[in-house]
């Protein structure tokens, strides 16, 4: 069994559902009503995305470099 470390994104929306997604993973997001809900949701998405590619012979992208910018305005 395979590990991978994916950074993943949570954010919460005007109504208070916390939406996760995996940039790395184009179109693998999920939600949930709490923080915690919505990052174990998202577990659930990556492995599923990750379980299609493989079964269909695509590659599972590899983050290499991640990285963050301060802006001061």
């Amino acid at each position: 069994m395979a590990t991978y470390r994916f950074n993943i994104v949570v954010e919460r929306d005007e109504d208070g559902v916390y939406i996760a997604s995996c940039p790395a993973l184009q179109g693998c997001y999920s939600q949930g009503d709490t923080y915690e809900e919505a990052v174990e949701n998202l577990r659930d998405a990556i492995r599923l995305h990750i379980e299609a590619r493989r079964e269909v012979g695509e590659p599972v992208p590899i983050e290499t470099v991640i990285d963050e910018v301060e802006v001061n305005v």
